[in-house]
């Protein structure tokens, strides 16, 4: 018999499957529609201290290779979410929340709050959002990384993970991994975030498709799917002591199967759920199944990190 269940964190996931933060988790209605969902979990929307309204609109666009986004970080506040984690039925699935700081004192204020919940929520920390105009990425700044996560760690007494935007240079990746694997605590990455600035042009209207940043923002989809394996393999490699998550690209059981082999441990959807709904969570599901069960794997499991060489 062929299972999709795994384990993670000491908590058991009937599917490895899940939403991208930031991918219809907005509000509670959005968060119980994953609920209600085939995935094996869900986590929040990346969070900020307050309140964000987000970028103006248009700042989410479907393209035929996947999408373009420039969001802002929209969310109601880490309140909101841990409200509704302090209300969560852990017994049906496992909940991950999503922080998101504009500043490192954010950051430790949320977890702090998240710690003295005493919650089963796993936490991600996003060191990866692109479209807040005028911050930088944290995890392009090696020693910013490297203080945040010496900050997080010493106010967080739980094992978190972090969010990642996607490296293009193998010495960045022998980096960022030096950074990490100096923080038992970081139990796992997840890669990863949307390709930043990217343009997308309509060539009728002879114009941009969204409106902030001059038509700058984050590809997900088809697009990403090669350099998102490429971040999970190679963190997977070089981060043994650590999990990863892959995200970026999955619209098929044989894109999530890839994410395995790649060394992820669960997978994230992003773009193919904003287009087709949380209903695609049992095709996916589906799928797998059947790709493991005709190669003969009783288990992802089994899958993960099999990945040959040439």
């Amino acid at each position: 018999m062929t299972t999709l269940s795994t384990t993670f964190l000491g908590q058991t996931f009937a599917s490895p499957l899940f939403n991208a933060s930031g991918v219809r988790c907005f509000d509670k209605d959005e968060l119980n529609s994953l609920l209600a969902s085939a995935s094996g979990s869900l986590v929040t929307k990346s969070c900020t201290r307050e309140a964000r309204t987000g970028n103006p609109e248009p700042r989410y666009v479907a393209t035929p290779l996947g999408s373009i986004n420039s969001m802002g970080l929209p969310n109601k506040g880490y309140g909101y979410y841990l409200d509704y984690a302090k209300a969560h039925d852990y017994s049906k699935k496992p909940l991950f929340m999503s922080v998101a700081g504009l500043s490192l004192d954010d950051n430790i204020a949320m977890v702090a709050a998240i710690r003295d919940a005493a919650l089963p929520a796993i936490v991600e920390l996003n060191l990866s959002c692109p479209n807040v105009p005028g911050k930088p990425q944290i995890a392009y700044d090696f020693d910013a990384m490297d203080r945040m996560l010496a900050a997080v760690s010493a106010e967080y007494d739980r094992p978190f993970g972090v969010k990642m935007p996607p490296y293009f240079d193998i010495a960045h990746f022998d980096l960022a991994a030096e950074v990490l694997n100096r923080y038992p605590a970081v139990a796992f990455i997840t890669c990863i975030n949307s390709v930043g600035n990217a343009l997308v042009i309509d060539i009728e209207r002879e114009e941009v498709v969204i409106k902030p940043k001059d038509g700058f923002g984050g590809l997900g989809g088809d697009y990403v799917l090669p350099t998102a394996l490429a971040n999970v393999n190679a963190f997977h490699r070089r981060c043994p002591e650590k999990r990863v998550i892959g995200c970026g690209g999955v619209r098929s059981g044989e894109h999530i199967f890839m994410h395995l082999l790649a060394g992820a441990s669960l997978v994230q959807v992003g773009t193919a759920l904003q287009e087709e709904g949380p209903g695609i969570f049992a095709r996916l599901n589906a799928e797998l199944a059947a790709i493991l069960e005709r190669k003969g794997y009783a288990s992802i499991d089994e899958v993960r990190g099999r990945l040959k060489t040439l």
